[in-house]
């Protein structure tokens, strides 16, 4: 479950998505989580899927390693799609037994919910995978730059998220470690109730922390060491500068959410069910 943890890792490729400005990626990516909550019909649905379909082809990743990273939300996912199955009323009565009911709107929404949580994840996951954790930060910076006229520390916001998205592999390999030296040790963690599962992790969870802590402090040390003193005044070795392909992507997201808008807006009612 360790190494199915893709969040924050960057997959290097030479690919259309990856030569695209930072902010290009991070404006599309919104765009794109935005559309899967606008629309609620089959057939959007389905125009998304073709979306993200395209993107993933181009970006070069494999569909295996994107998949992998759903595995750590299956327990939400399948949360989401009992509660939203079993909670929600409307339409005719499909299933009966006991005290449970599933309606027509609970399928249909418990359905929409998982294809938007899965979405979202994968969507997010292709801008991890393509950017690197230096060309997030300064895709951020300069998006959140207009921020600065209200003393909103801008540089020192993107540089946290930058060094969160850094330490999640490290975390994640650190605590492989840690793990497979316990169970070296006899230590079990896959039998047993979920309490005791749950207590089984205490012996990974104490070093996890100390070795976290001892990481940040070296990284301060490192900072400072350097004569970090924040972002005012600072330059930068690769500037980030629009090209062609840049505003080629903006005019395909921009269609596809015209697209999205028009089927949410205009396509008969009976297109929007199974």
């Amino acid at each position: 479950m360790i190494r199915d943890i893709t969040i924050g890792q960057y997959y290097p490729a030479q690919s259309r998505i990856h030569r695209l400005d930072p902010r290009v990626k991070i404006i599309c990516t919104l765009l794109f989580l935005v559309s899967l909550f606008i629309q609620n019909s089959l057939l959007g649905y389905l125009v998304a899927t073709l979306f993200l379909g395209c993107v993933i082809k181009f970006s070069k990743v494999p569909v295996k390693y994107i998949v992998k990273g759903l595995k750590p939300v299956v327990i939400l996912l399948l949360f989401t799609v009992v509660m939203n199955l079993f909670l929600t009323r409307g339409g005719s009565t499909l299933v009966h037994f006991g005290i449970f009911t599933i309606t027509e709107s609970g399928l249909r929404t418990s359905v929409f919910m998982a294809v938007r949580l899965i979405y979202l994840v994968m969507g997010s996951s292709i801008m991890t995978f393509t950017t690197s954790p230096n060309g997030l930060t300064d895709g951020l910076e300069k998006l959140l730059y207009p921020l600065n006229k209200i003393n909103v520390p801008v540089h020192e916001v993107a540089m946290m998220m930058s060094i969160a998205l850094r330490f999640i592999p490290i975390l994640l390999e650190e605590t492989d470690k840690i793990m497979k030296a316990q169970m070296a040790r006899g230590a079990d963690f896959e039998s047993g109730n979920i309490i005791q599962r749950a207590k089984a992790m205490v012996p990974i969870l104490v070093p996890l922390f100390v070795s976290a802590f001892r990481r940040a402090n070296d990284l301060a040390m490192a900072m400072e060491a350097r004569c970090y003193h924040g972002g005012e005044g600072r330059t930068k070795m690769k500037p980030l500068k629009y090209k062609p392909g840049d505003f080629r992507a903006y005019i395909i997201t921009m269609l596809y959410l015209v697209i999205i808008f028009m089927v949410g807006r205009f396509v008969p009612f009976r297109l929007w069910i199974f």
